[in-house]
């Protein structure tokens, strides 16, 4: 997702990507970034955070378990007014940057669907080739500030809303990749599996169900009327998908899984709500995690 957006805000910006592995930054350095079968757009790629303390615009797309260790370094040494955008999976993102950087950081968050994988170090395509959209909102930005994140996105080449109730599009994109992600993690297997098999689909629309519930006692009212039918539209969207929690499964990383189904499991626990199935993809995911290779 990071190459997707540096793809296309270096069309009319200066962009530095930071990224702690060595051999991608110079790869990076050396041959540009590119997306799909665009021409290579020339970036610069560090290790070391202090080079884009000046920066206009600090974007976070680190997965959600290393927002805090990821935006700490720039405790202080930014400028106050400079926005910060969040457009991560999970809950928890916004919170973790403020303990970081303080409250009243003018930060952005929202959520996307677009989505990409990589196919070498600065190269990624989009899966299924399409343009996806963004929706953005204030977590503490003033609206021009929300306002001028949605312009340097559209100049991008990217759609992008603003959205004056960030919540209940978190909360929408929350409960779709609780419901889907940990059960074709789980399967190792292609998000198509939840249409195509009617076990993994009904437990993907009781969590649904579930996450709803959470949701209604919380009081967000959610951008759709049937938390299902919402889910079986998002994986309409992109059937032949392998979602980050897949991936990161089979490569034994960390998933986001407490910050998606453990956010759930946490907020229903805050407002009475029983939510068994989420808690019990929890624990399976994060035995999986744990599980020693074969």
């Amino acid at each position: 997702m990071g190459t997707l957006f540096a793809y296309s805000l270096a069309r009319d910006n200066d962009v530095t990507l930071v990224d702690v592995r060595g051999d991608v930054v110079d790869t990076i350095n050396e041959s540009g970034i590119s997306l799909d079968d665009g021409a290579p757009r020339k970036v610069i790629a560090t290790r070391d955070p202090s080079k884009i303390f000046a920066t206009d615009y600090l974007f976070v797309f680190v997965k959600a378990p290393n927002t805090l260790p990821a935006v700490r370094p720039f405790a202080g040494q930014l400028n106050p007014a400079t926005p910060i955008v969040s457009l991560q999976n999970g809950l928890g993102n916004e919170e973790a940057i403020k303990v970081a950087l303080g409250g009243t950081v003018p930060l952005v968050v929202g959520i996307t669907n677009e989505a990409a994988y990589a196919v070498g170090h600065g190269r990624s395509r989009r899966l299924g080739g399409a343009l996806g959209s963004t929706v953005v909102g204030s977590a503490g930005a003033t609206y021009p500030t929300v306002r001028q994140v949605q312009a340097i996105l559209q100049r991008g080449g990217l759609e992008c809303a603003i959205a004056y109730d960030i919540r209940p599009h978190l909360w929408g994109k929350l409960l779709a990749n609780a419901s889907i992600n940990p059960v074709a993690a789980l399967l190792d297997a292609k998000n198509s599996i939840i249409t195509d098999d009617p076990n993994a689909g009904e437990l993907a629309r009781e969590l649904a169900i579930e996450s709803a519930a959470v949701a209604k006692a919380l009081r967000v009212n959610l951008p759709f009327s049937n938390a299902w039918e919402y889910v079986r539209t998002v994986l309409a969207a992109s059937p032949d998908g392998r979602n980050s929690m897949t991936i990161d499964l089979e490569a034994r990383m960390r998933t986001e899984v407490d910050q998606i189904n453990g956010a759930i499991v946490a907020a229903g626990r805050r407002v009475g709500v029983p939510t068994p199935y989420n808690e019990a993809v929890l624990r399976l995911v994060k035995a999986k995690e744990r599980a020693p290779r074969e």
